[in-house]
């Protein structure tokens, strides 16, 4: 059974920083593009950054670049998501997305 289940979440405050992660299982990990996606309240679902099956490229949204990292290691089967200069906007429940099977989701809140 495919799983991903991810962690990290929490309240933090503006200008902070979290680093979620995404435990996968059930599948070749080291094979699949991973997604870091998010439902903003009020928005929707939000695509925030793509990593390749090896790692060696990396996409952002405008909204997050020079600001938020994407990593992996597929030797953990585990995706990662570094979140710095957090903002009030980034507020959302953050997914990690194989193209087939999304997590549950960890809650992020910037709030002072």
């Amino acid at each position: 059974e495919v799983q991903l289940v991810e962690s990290g979440g929490g309240l933090v405050q503006p200008g902070g920083s979290l680093r979620l992660s995404c435990a996968a299982s059930g599948f070749t990990f080291s094979t699949y593009t991973m997604t870091w996606v998010r439902r903003v309240p009020e928005k929707g679902l939000e695509w925030v950054s793509r990593i390749n099956s090896g790692g060696s490229s990396t996409t952002y949204a405008d909204s997050v670049k020079g600001r938020f990292t994407i990593s992996r290691d597929n030797a953990k089967n585990t995706l990662y998501l570094q979140m710095n200069s957090l903002k009030p906007e980034d507020t959302a429940v953050y997914y990690c997305d194989n193209g087939s099977k999304r997590g549950q989701g960890t809650q992020v809140t910037v709030s002072s």
